[in-house]
């Protein structure tokens, strides 16, 4: 399996709970400190980041070595979709396992190893919709909203101004790409979903196969079908890392924050 980047491992759920931990914020104040005991004055801070950036970045995920799936690295739903194909790519090798020698096992050995691709591509497509959650957890979109009300308010009262135009457009494309990346999440969500329900499917055919009563032909193109469609879902997962609205989500949080404009006379 391809490595994991560092970016991927970032972005996710334990990495977004640290940030804001009590023990982050603590190792912060703790930090900031002793600076200042040892008379740092105002480079007193830099401790206080330093060690509550020592804390985020203890927790993120350790790269996976030798393609190894780990499914349990993940939060829910994407643990269960990796564990399920996990499952079903084993009972399947065990179905072969169990059929005689000839040219009908050699032909599943061969569909045995196309489903082990379609398990990394289900591994690594859990592993971005990880992320997604991630990120979508430090989004502040609540806040964004609120202001983008506030100011709705405002207009309404009070006028428009070109300074409150351009910050309420600013403020409503950032949750325009919030949204985007939700409905991303969601779509690949429910796909694996239905793939998983496919690896299942398969394997019952495979049963089948292994006693005779079905021809493996059918088998091969339904095998096909699944591996092609898994990594079709993980290459349009991966393309979002190429797309203006990821750019955008990592500044969420910074525009958002940004003052109000103050009221215009």
């Amino acid at each position: 399996m391809a490595r994991v980047r560092f970016r991927d491992r970032f972005f996710t759920r334990p990495v977004a709970r640290s940030i804001t931990s009590p023990l982050g914020i603590l190792l912060f104040g703790a930090g900031t400190a002793v600076g200042i005991i040892t008379g740092l004055g105002l480079a007193a801070p830099v401790i206080g980041l330093a060690a509550w950036a020592g804390r985020v970045l203890a927790s993120v995920p350790r790269q996976q070595q030798g393609g190894r799936v780990d499914a349990y690295t993940l939060s829910e739903p994407w643990k269960q979709y990796v564990l399920q194909a996990q499952s079903s790519a084993a009972r399947f090798r065990r179905t072969v396992g169990g059929m005689a020698d000839g040219p009908t096992k050699d032909r599943m050995t061969t569909l045995a190893g196309r489903l082990d691709d379609g398990l990394m591509d289900c591994w690594r497509i859990a592993t971005r919709g990880d992320e997604l959650d991630g990120a979508l957890a430090l989004l502040s979109t609540e806040e964004a909203r609120a202001q983008l009300a506030e100011l709705n308010v405002r207009v309404r009262h009070a006028g428009s101004t070109p300074s409150v135009e351009q910050t309420m457009a600013a403020i409503q494309a950032q949750l325009d790409s919030a949204e985007r990346l939700r409905l991303t999440r969601q779509d690949a969500a429910d796909r694996l979903r239905l793939l998983d329900a496919r690896f299942d499917e398969i394997v019952a055919r495979g049963v089948e196969v292994s006693i005779g009563s079905a021809d493996s032909g059918g088998l091969d193109d339904d095998v096909d079908g699944l591996v092609t469609d898994l990594e079709a879902l993980r290459q349009a997962m991966e393309e979002v890392d190429r797309t203006s609205d990821t750019a955008a989500m990592r500044e969420i949080d910074q525009n958002v924050s940004q003052p109000m404009p103050a009221p215009e006379p």
